[in-house]
């Protein structure tokens, strides 16, 4: 499988799938069975005689959730919700198999779901309510019934409400449907416009088919041939299908093994040799558990419920998770029947075992994988035949024959050991440029993949010989049975329960998100006369335009027109702070995916492939790609600042010298932003006085109105932008989305008509940018008891080829360069470097990760030097109340100490310290790590005018309200925060008070959704405006003190009172000064603590989070819910920065990674173990709306994974 494909397209079918009788035999018995799929893989005719469901068939808000939508949603499971209908149908379809699924079968069936925003904790837990497990289970204590623990629990979401699952009130299988098996069998037919689809009833007609079509392609569960043609614009223009010829679906016992039709799909073949595994005994069915082990990890459940067992041979993948075990136990294949035969092992003294490692645990590609058989004489430990075969060494799955053939006849000892690691070593080379990279790793892991099977053999000949070898512990991490148990602020005694401020109201968005009916922006249905928007982007790192030929796309059925830099009405350049970037390339292209122009047609099909047939001529020039090779095109103005315990630069090199000392550097690669909703926009053009309405998926709404404006030469009150809600961000739509939106604007001004463009995967990868790549350089003083005496740093931030909001993102890891530690003496300074990628942008924690990291780099530098325990180094030098900045801000409410503590308690770190140590002392190949990590962010814009906020409130006369402010949903809970924030102060309850959209036509010139403040500016305009509408009713309430809210607002109407009114709200006495390092940064800042403890494989990499726990303060949570998934999501999102997400290029220039296929975010099986987040009790915060602090991005940096390992 190339490609993993995403969450947010499962459905399920309802399929008559044969199965093989419980006898092992040749009869079949035919029954129903529920599986999901991939829709985006699935072509209309493949369900052909199925029953199809999708998420908006099993329940709706207008009637009733399903169980598994209303779990979801009440248990916080829904966050941004692009990913959630594909959660909740996969899940749909593990319970209508199985009614008490185990964790482990939940876990299975989600492998091939991704989120990006939860961290997957609320939807495991929200789900394992369908299991029959307790949590008193999993904790092994008779009382935890009244254990704080649980208490903790129950208050983020009531488990007793929730509705049972009734098999009763599920929908049946349509009867129509059961007359398909009683009709004369024939071939079906579909014809397209590109593609022919056959799909044939019998193995006689599809062999004659094939004779006649030799090209065609063979396609069952089309994870192979969909993806080729959906994502690489690939065309075959015969298609044959037999996933329905009952030749090629069947399973077959014989005396030696099991013969599987070629139609088989995985699911099902893993049914089979499951059943058979339980019955057999265990030196009997070798293969087949290697055969269920590499299934664990193949693909998602959605392709294994599909893809073929044929399909996979045939692909003949060099990656392949089954082809190496299929080689290395001698299976074979009959091609006159197309079946697949895999034996049993007859003979004591044969063992077998297959070993893959990949980025990701679960549903990834392998980076190199193996299955390896080997067979004694009897009685012995002498090799009597061995095979080894590999995939990810060459072209397709390899054997190791020479290896083999040499070790035959030798003793299984360490002698046979030595002798094969130099022979595996010749027979697998591997060209230093061979594809997919990582050359040394995966030479590396040929041979510890050899030693951990010699070891395992070595363990089961000592069983069956009985001899007294050392036993090798083989751990197999456990399905994740303990999840978060969060700790939260509780709401003050006394508080009225009407009073929904500090309690953990559900996403008002979530079950609108889990039936499908939430709306996204190209949810919108599509207008009259609409058309269809592709980019044209630039193949060439940096060259300059010689020439464009659109004259064979123009051409092309559908086209309307293609637009470039000379059908911009307005102007071609974009600031955002700098003009240094444009709409449309002139003359000059700065990176792969630089916008040259774009395509319009009829409909998006059309559109792509008459962007293919753009014919860009280019001069090529040399281009820059790495901060190592930079090119300097700023230094920030002043940048080399310090704190007022500041030496002189020569002091400061002094001090360096004569205390221990440390210098390094490190280098912090860039990450995808990869929010699950791509950028999107719809543009229409009102046909009067040049106004025209956007619909965008933006974090910045009045930034894209200004930007477009500009592009069109019209005042800015021409064009209204509107956000309904975003399928996740996280900084990527704050600048980045205008690129498109832009684009599709002038495309719209130029037809007069509708203009819609969603950008695919690898299209949105390539054109936006990412999180900026740092490489910082160090030197650090210290004296012997890990006291820090001085720091002098030099960052480099890998801007990519336009300014964007780098200058921005530089300066706040420029001030996030102590992380939390008092340093007295201090010297930073900060360069950007302009190189030939996509230009990065905003992305959680906007610089501060970056120089976070680089903190601990050098702290860990100064840990290792001293030989003193890490947490007593780092809590040596954490900031005490009162102390200033190297910025010269003085830390007030401070409560890093506290959370410090409180980590400590709540993980029993001093005593998992000892069981961590003495645990490596006993293991040689697997060692554990503890480690502490402390954050601090400074909490507002950088750019002080930034910090303001507007609100507008409307009261209408029966008593509803209309609130609309200037942030944009994207699933982090703003609006439910900021209809909170409104229901107290108006003192009415939530279903009274509505939040529609974000929309420039009501609240103008808003600041971005970003930087952590939202809920603070946001909230506070809210307030404003309703203390104006409080006032306003208050002589209604007077005359009236028994009277209703409605009452109240009537009253005043009739007396010709206004009943809307506009807040407003900025943040005062921010006034940091560069030049003279002085003022305030930040007008208040967060803090958190996270310990974790990480397992690793010293063979081959492979890593396990066990437990996690942080403890962060927010304050007095507005609602402790959404800032403990805040916190868990990014927990998550920062250790795929940390161990799995890496952005590739080539030295060109062009981007490897693009997708899900390459790029991996983390998925569930990759969240801790054990995840547990508290919220700090009593904390209290000044300076924002009820106490409350914001969940800062920056806790992706409380991902210790780094540090432990």
């Amino acid at each position: 499988i190339p490609e993993d494909l995403l969450s947010m397209c499962a459905t399920v079918i309802v399929s008559q799938q044969y199965n093989s009788a419980s006898e092992p035999n040749v009869s079949l018995t035919i029954s129903s069975r529920h599986f999901s799929l991939n829709a985006c893989l699935a072509p209309v005719c493949s369900v052909h005689h199925m029953a199809v469901t999708t998420v908006e068939g099993i329940g709706s808000t207008d009637t009733q959730l399903h169980p598994v939508q209303e779990r979801i949603s009440k248990a916080h499971g829904s966050q941004c919700g692009f990913c959630t209908p594909g959660i909740v149908m996969s899940m749909y379809a593990l319970v209508r198999n199985n009614l008490e699924p185990t964790i482990a079968d939940i876990e299975d069936t989600l492998q091939g779901n991704l989120c990006r925003c939860t961290g997957y904790r609320p939807i495991l837990e929200g789900y394992r309510t369908f299991t029959r497990v307790s949590l008193a289970d999993d904790f092994n204590c008779n009382s935890f019934t009244n254990s704080p623990l649980l208490k903790a629990l129950t208050q983020l979401f009531e488990s007793l409400t929730f509705k049972p699952l009734v098999p009763t009130q599920e929908p049946d299988f349509p009867p129509e449907l059961l007359l398909f098996d009683e009709l004369p069998q024939k071939t079906l037919l579909f014809k397209g416009e590109r593609v022919t689809w056959i799909q044939p009833y019998s193995l006689d007609k599809l062999l004659s088919l094939k004779a006649r079509y030799p090209e065609a392609r063979l396609v069952v569960g089309n994870t192979e041939v969909g993806i080729e043609m959906k994502f690489k614009n690939q065309v075959y223009p015969v298609i044959l299908a037999p996933a329905h010829i009952p030749e090629l679906r069947f399973s077959r016992h014989t005396d030696t093994g099991i013969l599987f039709g070629a139609a088989c799909t995985l699911t099902y073949m893993e049914r089979v040799l499951r059943r058979t595994v339980a019955e057999l005994p265990a030196w009997r069915t070798e293969v087949f558990k290697a055969v269920l082990e590499q299934l664990r990890w193949f693909a998602g459940q959605q392709i294994r419920n599909v893809a073929a067992v044929g399909g996979n041979i045939m692909t003949a993948s060099p990656i392949s998770d089954l082809n190496p075990v299929f080689m290395a136990s001698c299976c074979s294949v009959t091609l006159a029947s197309t079946a697949l035969y895999i034996p049993f092992f007859f003979l004591k003294g044969e063992y077998f075992s297959a070993f893959k490692q990949a980025q990701r645990r679960e549903d990834d590609i392998a980076i190199v994988n193996c299955g390896m058989r080997v067979a004694f004489k009897e009685g012995s430990d002498i090799v009597e035949e061995l095979s080894l075969s590999y995939g990810g060494m060459a072209a397709t799955t390899i054997s190791a024959e020479k290896t083999s053939q040499q070790l035959a006849g030798k003793k299984w000892n360490e002698k046979l050991l030595h002798e094969a690691l130099p022979l595996l070593v010749a027979d697998l080379p591997l060209s230093p440029s061979a594809p997919g990279g990582m050359v040394q790793f995966r030479r590396t892991l040929t041979l510890s993949f050899f030693f951990k099977f010699y070891l395992t053999v070595l363990q089961k000949l000592a069983k069956d010989l009985k001899n007294n070898v050392v036993t090798l512990s083989l751990h197999y991490y456990p399905p994740i049975s303990l999840l978060n148990i969060p700790i939260n602020s509780e709401v003050p005694p006394g508080q009225d329960p009407a009073d929904v401020v500090g309690r953990p109201l559900a996403h008002l968005s979530a079950a609108k998100q889990a039936t499908g009916e939430a709306v996204y922006c190209d949810d919108m249905p599509h207008f009259e006369k609409e058309l269809y928007l592709t980019l044209v982007t630039s193949a060439k790192a940096h060259a300059r335009i010689i020439s464009v030929d659109t004259d064979e796309a123009l051409k092309m059925a559908g086209v309307v027109c293609f637009i470039s830099s000379k059908d911009i009405p307005g102007s071609n350049q974009i600031k955002i702070i700098k003009s240094d970037e444009t709409v449309f390339a002139d003359r000059e292209v700065t990176c792969v995916g630089h916008i040259i122009g774009a395509v319009v047609a009829d409909t998006q099909h059309h559109a792509q492939m008459a962007a293919k047939a753009i014919k860009v001529t280019y001069e090529e020039l040399k281009p820059i790609i790495t901060i190592q090779a930079r090119a300097l095109i700023t230094k920030l103005q002043n940048s080399q600042f310090g704190t007022s315990h500041n030496a002189h630069h020569a002091m400061l090199l002094t001090i360096l010298t004569v205390l221990w000392f440390g210098i390094g550097e490190i280098h912090v690669g860039g990450q995808e932003h990869f929010y699950l909703e791509t950028h999107c926009t719809v543009a229409v053009p009102k046909g009067e006085d040049g106004e025209m309405e956007l619909f965008v998926s933006t974090q910045a709404p009045s930034n894209t109105q200004l930007l477009v404006a500009e592009a069109l030469g019209v005042p800015s009150n021409r064009i209204v932008c509107r956000v309904k809600r975003l399928g996740g961000g996280f900084g990527g739509k704050e600048s980045r989305s205008t690129l498109l939106a832009l684009a599709v604007a002038v495309a719209a001004y130029k037809t007069k008509c509708p203009v819609r463009c969603m950008l695919n995967r690898d299209e949105d990868m390539l054109v936006t940018g990412g999180r900026h790549p740092f490489l910082g350089h160090y030197k650090v003083g210290f004296k012997d008891n890990g006291t820090i005496a001085a720091l002098d740093v030099t960052c480099y931030c890998n801007a990519g080829n336009t300014f964007d909001l780098s200058p921005s993102v530089l300066e706040r890891s420029l001030f996030h360069l102590d992380n939390s530690y008092m340093i007295p003496n201090f010297r930073g300074i900060g360069y950007l470097c302009k190189t030939n990628l996509a230009s990065n942008t905003a992305f959680r924690g906007f610089g501060a990760p970056q120089g976070m990291i680089i903190a601990e780099c050098w702290m860990n530098d100064i840990i290792m030097k001293c030989g003193l325990p890490a947490e007593q180094v780092r809590h040596l030098n954490l900031y005490q109340e009162g102390d200033t900045t190297h910025f010269n801000q003085r830390l007030d409410e401070l409560s890093i100490g506290k959370c410090w503590e409180e980590c400590l308690r709540n993980s029993h770190y001093h005593s998992r310290r000892k069981a961590v140590d003495e645990f490596n002392r006993q293991h040689r190949w697997k060692k554990r790590g503890l480690a502490i990590i402390p954050t601090k962010f400074g909490v507002s814009f950088g750019a002080s005018f930034l910090n303001q906020a507007g609100a507008l409130v409307l009261i209408y006369t029966d008593g509803s309200v209309l609130v609309t402010h200037g942030g944009t949903e994207m699933g982090q809970g703003l609006h439910t925060k900021m209809v909170q924030v409104a229901s107290r102060v108006l003192g009415i309850p939530v279903c009274k008070i509505h939040i529609s959209e974000t929309s420039t036509n009501t609240v103008p010139n808003t600041s971005p959704t970003a930087a952590s403040v939202s809920s603070d500016l946001n909230g506070m305009a809210i307030y404003n405006a309703c203390q104006t509408l409080l006032e306003r009713l208050k002589p209604f309430k007077e005359a009236n003190p028994h009277g209703t809210w409605e009452n109240w607002v009537n009253a005043a109407y009739m007396n010709t009172v206004s009943l809307s009114a506009v807040g407003f709200h900025r943040t005062p006495d921010l006034n940091y000064n560069w030049e003279t390092n002085s003022g305030q940064a930040y007008n208040y800042f967060s803090y958190g603590v996270a310990t974790s403890e990480v397992e690793i494989d010293c063979l081959t990499g492979d890593h396990k989070n066990l437990r996690t726990d942080i403890v962060m303060d927010v304050g007095t949570s507005l609602n402790p819910a959404l800032d403990i998934g805040q916190v868990e999501g990014a927990f998550v999102q920062g250790l795929g920065l940390f161990t799995i997400e890496e952005l590739r290029y080539s030295p060109d220039g062009v981007l490897y990674t693009r997708g899900p296929g390459t790029y991996k975010i983390p998925g569930f099986g990759d969240i801790p173990a054990e995840l547990n987040v508290s919220l700090l009790r009593d904390s209290v915060n000044s300076k924002a709306i009820y106490s409350s602090k914001v969940t800062t991005f920056c806790i992706s940096l409380l991902c210790p994974e780094g540090y432990c390992i």
